[in-house]
């Protein structure tokens, strides 16, 4: 994740802490089995960000919404050609298919693109 978008989780969660106390439903409840004492604490910034990859109401009720998706070997090779052959893109099948595997293995080609969307600003990234 880079920068900006740690400003933008940053920017979501801290909306979160000062706005979840008018709402029971967004803090984290536990309850010992058999008792009455139930304690309720706000997300901390980790949880929060994991609660809105996992529950999209949750996510759509603070407006920030987080995708994680797997690149496909097509868009890893799109990435390897714009960054070592001018984007130039070659035909990369048999037998040449294990060299380009080898290639976006040891030019540590991202596998992950992170989607990061808050306010209306919306922020990519490649893991």
């Amino acid at each position: 994740m880079n920068e900006e978008q740690q400003e933008l989780l940053d920017e979501a969660h801290e909306n979160y802490w000062s706005n979840a106390k008018h709402n029971n439903l967004d803090c984290l409840v536990k309850q010992e089995e058999g008792s009455f004492l139930v304690e309720m604490r706000f997300y901390y910034k980790e949880e929060f960000i994991n609660k809105c990859k996992t529950d999209s109401e949750f996510s759509e009720r603070w407006g920030l919404k987080i995708e994680e998706r797997e690149l496909s070997r097509d868009e890893r090779i799109d990435l390897y050609c714009k960054e070592y052959t001018g984007g130039v893109k070659n035909n990369y099948e048999p037998p040449f298919d294990n060299f380009i595997d080898a290639k976006l293995t040891t030019r540590n080609i991202p596998t992950k693109l992170i989607t990061i969307t808050y306010n209306d600003t919306k922020l990519e990234s490649y893991e």
